[in-house]
């Protein structure tokens, strides 16, 4: 499957990249594409660390395994750095994209000698103010989207707006601040300097 993009998610438990990932599975569904998004479960808690995938194609999936060698890998929370080995597997050609406020010199040296393409995304402050509160998930969304161009912009976005429509059909105002965390974060994702 030449086509196969596989993405490791890490975060932590109530950060919502479980979320994420169903999402970003959903989304890929409703244009066509082959999909799984799962997340890896263990004696997960609030705020420890977990780890979902997504595979998307253009072809019948066939695998049914955790992801060891990903296309992409995103970080939803920045203390994963030290924690866990988030570079592991992760393909020189394809990216990572990290949640951060952190200047950028400072997480390079955090990523275990990894040279493929670094994407950085504060999606913190996307959140809180497209949200007024930190749902990182949301913005970490449309970083991935953007840095591997799986589906195009206005694919996604048509697809998102729909799913948040049926999901807050009574909250207008969060449908309204999550397609701007979208669109913000697919404007302000940034890949590093080296």
């Amino acid at each position: 499957m030449s086509n196969l993009v596989e993405i490791r998610w890490h975060g932590r438990g109530g950060q919502g990249a479980k979320t994420a990932s169903l999402l970003l599975a959903d989304a890929a569904f409703t244009i066509g594409k082959f999909v799984q998004g799962f997340p890896e479960y263990g004696p997960e808690r609030m705020g420890a660390p977990i780890t979902a995938y997504n595979r998307i194609s253009g072809e019948k999936i066939r695998v049914h395994s955790n992801i060891y060698e990903p296309d992409y890998v995103v970080v939803v929370d920045d203390t994963l750095l030290s924690a866990v080995d988030v570079t592991k597997g992760l393909k020189k050609e394809g990216a990572i994209i990290i949640n951060t406020s952190i200047p950028q010199k400072e997480i390079l040296s955090k990523l275990k000698k990894y040279d493929g393409n670094v994407f950085l995304c504060d999606a913190r402050k996307i959140s809180e103010e497209s949200l007024g509160k930190n749902f990182p998930n949301t913005p970490m969304l449309g970083a991935v989207v953007k840095v591997s161009g799986i589906m195009s912009e206005e694919e996604f976005l048509g697809s998102m707006e729909e799913s948040f429509k049926h999901k807050f059909a009574s909250k207008p105002e969060v449908i309204k601040g999550n397609m701007k965390a979208l669109k913000v974060s697919m404007g302000e994702v940034k890949i590093c300097e080296k």
